[in-house]
């Protein structure tokens, strides 16, 4: 009989089973449920949805929209559920919580192909395709097996800095140039201040409103302060951030051929150069916050934000060291991970994760090729991102047109520019699934 275990009853490894299953692969579902429970859960049934009960956008010329539409396109269970319990959210897909995993535990419990056993696994087997999907709070045992197991290439708590677009920089307010010349010559984006203008973002920043923090999001002393966040660190004093991220030195703006009073460095999050990190600006502050203080700095006042700094637990492997793009372990094909655990960010970023996990453990078994789907999906993009070798600082990342190949006779117009982005991927995505008898 070909069986496939799977740790982690979310929403990656409820997805992946039921892939699985279609597929006529027997899964054993291992959840620690409701023996032992996170500090963030609370309900026996599987896919609980701890936080917001959103989905984010629907429309399909959104990277969110586009992403779920691919997961709809490949038979996704979670989408079925989702769309049947979907409660009004204006152009959002909501669900109604309790419902969703009601339908979703249905769904798996009277699976004949799924035996759901509600039992903490401590340690990965060592035999047999696996698939551990055991999300941002893994417990401590399992989490203490994987960093053994993978030289200790995992990070217990996500302390990222916003990544922005590189086409929505302002290069009138920009300029190449790493420190006292050294290393290549576009390494750093640099994004200079003049002293008028710091104060002025400095004000707004130590003045801005942070996230709340929960319980089991708190950091000890030395996490905290290897990763403080740049506002915590600009109430120190005016010129604490100017002598830190920020310091100047080194650096000359050809504009003025002067040193300037404030400068914040980018730095390439991926190879092909179309997404921005925010260098040490890991941030707590809201969302809405970020965008008005950061957009302060001249060279991004105009950017786009593929992605919010963030500051709290989350557990995650170094996935470019350790995972292929098709989820796979790179020293063991028949080990696979998925969902939160791989850096993918979000609720259905994770099922994606798991939807691709299940498809390859099922062809893996089935003496078939694993596959990867096209780059220019944002499924396919998402999985090359987090195996990309050229990514050192690995952060978790959510969909966003930023990861996708550059169109062609780009459209100026945003929407437009969306819809040509879906239209390609639908298409691709189409083809790759008559091409490989994807069922």
């Amino acid at each position: 009989m070909k069986k496939v275990t799977i740790i982690g009853a979310g929403l990656a490894g409820c997805e992946a089973a039921y892939q699985l299953s279609k597929r006529g692969i027997h899964v054993d579902l291992y959840d620690s449920k409701p023996k032992k429970m996170s500090p963030a859960h609370h309900s026996e049934k599987l896919c609980e949805i701890v936080c917001s009960n959103s989905f984010k956008a629907q429309r399909v010329n959104s990277a969110a929209g586009l992403l779920k539409e691919e997961m709809r396109t490949l038979g996704s269970l979670l989408l079925q559920c989702a769309d049947k319990c979907a409660v009004p959210a204006g152009g959002a897909l909501a669900v109604d919580r309790e419902l969703f995993s009601d339908m979703v535990t249905d769904a798996i419990l009277s699976d004949p192909n799924i035996t759901y056993i509600p039992e903490e696994l401590t340690a990965i087997p060592q035999d047999g395709v696996v698939i551990v999907a055991t999300g941002p709070l893994t417990h401590e045992e399992l989490a203490k097996d994987i960093a053994d197991r993978y030289g200790q290439s995992l990070r217990f708590f996500d302390a990222a800095a916003p990544i922005v677009a590189a086409d929505s920089i302002d290069m009138e307010h920009a300029f190449y140039e790493s420190r006292y010349g050294k290393g290549g010559g576009e390494d750093y984006l640099n994004c200079p201040m003049n002293k008028a203008e710091y104060e002025a973002f400095y004000e707004a920043l130590v003045s801005a409103e942070r996230a709340p923090v929960h319980e089991f999001d708190v950091m000890n002393p030395k996490v905290y302060e290897g990763c403080m966040p740049i506002e915590v660190m600009a109430q120190r004093g005016v010129d604490t951030v100017r002598f830190g991220p920020m310091k100047p030195v080194g650096l000359r703006d050809p504009k003025t051929g002067h040193r300037p009073w404030a400068v914040l460095q980018l730095r390439k999050e991926n190879a092909a150069g179309t997404m921005y990190n925010l260098v040490g600006f890991q941030t707590n502050l809201k969302f809405g916050e970020q965008k008005r203080v950061f957009s302060m700095i001249p060279a991004l006042h105009d950017a786009e934000f593929l992605r919010y700094g963030v500051m709290h637990r989350n557990t995650f492997i170094n996935s470019p060291k350790i995972l292929n793009s098709d989820y796979s372990d790179k020293e063991n094909k028949s080990r696979f991970f998925a969902g939160q655990l791989t850096g993918v960010e979000g609720y259905m970023e994770s099922a994606s994760s798991g939807l691709l996990c299940g498809i390859n453990a099922a062809r893996l078994l089935c003496g078939e090729d694993t596959i990867t789907l096209p780059p220019t999906t944002m499924m396919g993009a998402m999985a090359r991102y987090i195996s990309d070798p050229y990514v050192t600082d690995f952060q978790p990342m959510g969909a966003n047109f930023g990861i996708l190949p550059e169109l062609q006779n780009r459209p100026r117009d945003k929407a437009e520019r969306g819809q040509a982005y879906a239209d390609r991927s639908l298409s691709d995505l189409r083809a790759f699934i008559t091409e490989n008898k994807l069922s």
